[in-house]
C-alpha cells in the first residue's frame, strides 16, 4: 500500500485525514509492526490492521481525532483478549496520526519517495506530528532507537513474476497476483490473448519470440511458464535455467512432461543441479481440482510460499524441496 499517495490524495480532497500505525506487537496478534492503515474523514479507508474489535475502535477513534481537522497525535494500548474479547491473546500499540492540508508538501515528498520504490525515514516527535526525514539508513518496517525516534520504511519491492501465456490458468493467475506483492509481466505470442484491460500490476507483453524476454527479467524473478505449445515452454525453461539467476522456474504439467523436460534438457548438455531446478508440476500439494482457477490457487500459494522463504532466509529451491499444507499453527510451512 502507498500509504504516502493514498494522504496526499485525501488532504487534496478532504483537508485532512489520518493514518493508523501498529508501532508494537506484544505476543500473538492479527498484523506486525509497521501495518498501517489510512483513514478518510467520510469513513472510507484503505489498509488493514487486522480486522475484527481492534480495527473497528481504532477506525472510530480516527474519526473522532479528525473532527477539528487539526494535526494531532494520537498514542494508545490494547490487551486483545482482556480488553477486546479477541482471541489472539497479545497487545498492541497504535499510533493514530492526524494530517491536514499545511502538511501537503511534506507528505507530497514522502509520496514521490514511495513511487521510487522502498525507502527509510527517521522521525522525531513533536506536539502535534512527526517530522520524518529520508535517510539512507537501512531500517526494518517500524523501530525506535534509544533516542525514542522512529525508524520506518515505507514502499515495496515486489517480486518481479514472468508469466508466460495467456490460457483459462494463466488468465485465472494474471487475477490473483492483482492484491498480492508481486510485478506481473505477461506474455504470450499469439494476437489477441491477451486481454485489454488488465490489473496496474500487469505489464502485457505480445511477441513473437518469447524466449527473447527473459534477457529483460531481473535477476531473482520467478518464472512462470504455462503457453500453448510444449515446444516452447521447453524452449523457455532451457533459456530460464541455463540463466542461473531466477529464483523459481516452474512449467506447468505432469511428472510425465518434467520426467521428458529433464531429459532433453540432459540432452542439451545442462548440468544436473541446473536440471533439479525445474519445478513440474507447479502448485503446492492438497489441491486435486484441475478447475483453472483452483490450479492457478495452488500455484499462487505456492508462489506466496517461497517468495516469503526466500525473504526470510535468502535461499532459492530446487524441486527437490516439496512444498506442503502443514497445519502448524494455522501456518502454511516448508517441510524437506
Amino acid at each position: 500500500m502507498k500509504v504516502w499517495s493514498l494522504i496526499a490524495k485525501s488532504l487534496e480532497d478532504a483537508g485532512c485525514c489520518a493514518m493508523i500505525t501498529m508501532t508494537e506487537v506484544l505476543g500473538s496478534a492479527p498484523r506486525e509492526a509497521g501495518t498501517r492503515m489510512v483513514i478518510r474523514p467520510d469513513g472510507g479507508f484503505h489498509g488493514t490492521i487486522g480486522g475484527g474489535t481492534l480495527e473497528w475502535r481504532a477506525q472510530a477513534d480516527a474519526q473522532k481525532l479528525m473532527r477539528n481537522k487539526k494535526a494531532l497525535l494520537n498514542f494508545s494500548q490494547h490487551a486483545l483478549g482482556p480488553e477486546l474479547g479477541q482471541c489472539c491473546g497479545g497487545a498492541v500499540k497504535l499510533l493514530i496520526e492526524v494530517f491536514t492540508k499545511e502538511q501537503l508538501s511534506d507528505v507530497k515528498e514522502l509520496a514521490v519517495m514511495e513511487e521510487t520504490g522502498p525507502f527509510s525515514t527517521r522521525g522525531c516527535f513533536n506536539a502535534d506530528r512527526v517530522v520524518r526525514k529520508i535517510t539512507e539508513e537501512s531500517q526494518q518496517k517500524l523501530s525506535f532507537d534509544r533516542n525514542g525516534d522512529i525508524l520506518e520504511s515505507f514502499g515495496e519491492k515486489k517480486r518481479q513474476v514472468y508469466l508466460y501465456g495467456a490460457g483459462h490458468i494463466g488468465r485465472a493467475l494474471m487475477l490473483n497476483m492483482a492484491a498480492l506483492p508481486f510485478d506481473l509481466v505477461w506474455i504470450d505470442s499469439r494476437h489477441n490473448a491477451l486481454p485489454s484491460i488488465t490489473p496496474g500490476n500487469v505489464e502485457k507483453i505480445y511477441t513473437p519470440t518469447p524466449v527473447e524476454t527473459l534477457t529483460t527479467a531481473p535477476d531473482g524473478a520467478f518464472i512462470v511458464i504455462m503457453t500453448h505449445s510444449h515446444a516452447l515452454d521447453l524452449d523457455l525453461v532451457n533459456a530460464a535455467l541455463s540463466a542461473e539467476r531466477f529464483a523459481y522456474v516452474g512449467v506447468i504439467g505432469s511428472d510425465t512432461k518434467k520426467a521428458r523436460f529433464k531429459s532433453r534438457l540432459k540432452s542439451f548438455g545442462m548440468v544436473k543441479q541446473n536440471i533439479n531446478k525445474l519445478v513440474c508440476p507447479i502448485g503446492i500439494d492438497g489441491i486435486k481440482s484441475k478447475h483453472p482457477a483452483a490450479i492457478a490457487a495452488s500455484v499462487t500459494a505456492e508462489l506466496l510460499i517461497r517468495d516469503e522463504k526466500i525473504a526470510q532466509q535468502g535461499t532459492v529451491l530446487d524441486s527437490n524441496d516439496r512444498i506442503d499444507l502443514v497445519r502448524d499453527k494455522k501456518a502454511l510451512k516448508f517441510v524437506q
